[in-house]
């Protein structure tokens, strides 16, 4: 079976200076040389658990289905966490279990999509040495190669029903709206926040207001404001985010990850 095509994507936090990256994908053309390579982002913040999450939830769905996503964010490298891969819904995922696929998981259980997650304790899917330090070379990107070159999900190791979650920050409803966070700042600055298009009923007649500046209303797009002001508005995947027109709202306000957003009716 080892022409058979399927897609693969990767994640990781290794950047591509240093040909870490590279290494993964041959790995994987050896096992399963008709793979397709998909890469998401190679650029999350060094042992971002959270952000790899957040990137990878928002993405890997608008792939084929039974696509395989490899994510190597895995600052337990080593330890006794455990390597896995998973059937979640109609994508499959191989990595570390230290809670990436998290909201994934969480997405499943309210689609009511199909949960399998496997320990991939058995060595066969690696490669033959394996070292302290990279297990996206030696133990996922064979496993996720092994999985496109035909490989059942049961046949990587044993049944698990106990995956590690991390907390997932929530919007809260108040008297006056809703308040949020900034849970992730992009490549242009954009700050994106917790909160939903479905949270405000696609309410636009709002106050947004993120340290100690009020935005009023929210845009359709950015080109409805002018060249660098502050605009709010709903981002691709539905969260609510605020931005610089043509600039970087991150470094206009001062802006961190975690800071309260709240949105009040007009």
């Amino acid at each position: 079976m080892a022409n058979q095509t399927s897609y693969i994507s990767l994640t990781t936090d290794f950047g591509t200076r240093d040909g870490n990256v590279g290494v993964m994908k041959g790995v994987i053309y050896r096992i399963a040389p008709a793979a397709k390579i998909a890469d998401i982002s190679h650029h999350i913040s060094p042992q971002n658990i959270f952000e790899a999450a957040l990137v990878l939830s928002d993405r890997a769905y608008y792939f084929p289905e039974n696509s395989i996503h490899v994510v190597v964010v895995d600052p337990g490298v080593g330890t006794a966490r455990r390597p896995i891969a998973a059937q979640i819904g109609p994508q499959r995922f191989v990595g570390p279990d230290n809670g990436v696929f998290t909201p994934m998981l969480m997405r499943a259980e309210e689609e009511n999509w199909p949960i399998k997650i496997i320990h991939t304790d058995n060595p066969d899917y690696w490669l033959p040495e394996i070292s302290n330090v990279f297990h996206g070379r030696d133990i996922f990107s064979p496993v996720g190669a092994h999985l496109a070159a035909g490989a059942q999900l049961e046949e990587l190791g044993s049944p698990i029903d106990d995956p590690v979650r991390i907390p997932l920050p929530s919007p809260r409803r108040t008297e006056r709206g809703w308040v949020g966070e900034v849970i992730h700042i992009d490549h242009f600055g954009n700050l994106i926040t917790n909160i939903r298009r479905e949270d405000l009923a696609e309410e636009r007649d709002v106050n947004v207001t993120l340290c100690n500046v009020t935005i009023e209303g929210l845009a359709r797009t950015f080109g409805e404001r002018d060249v660098g002001s502050l605009v709010a508005l709903y981002g691709s995947n539905g969260h609510l985010i605020i931005s610089e027109v043509n600039g970087d709202g991150a470094k206009r306000l001062k802006s961190k990850i975690g800071d309260e957003v709240e949105i009040t009716s007009r």
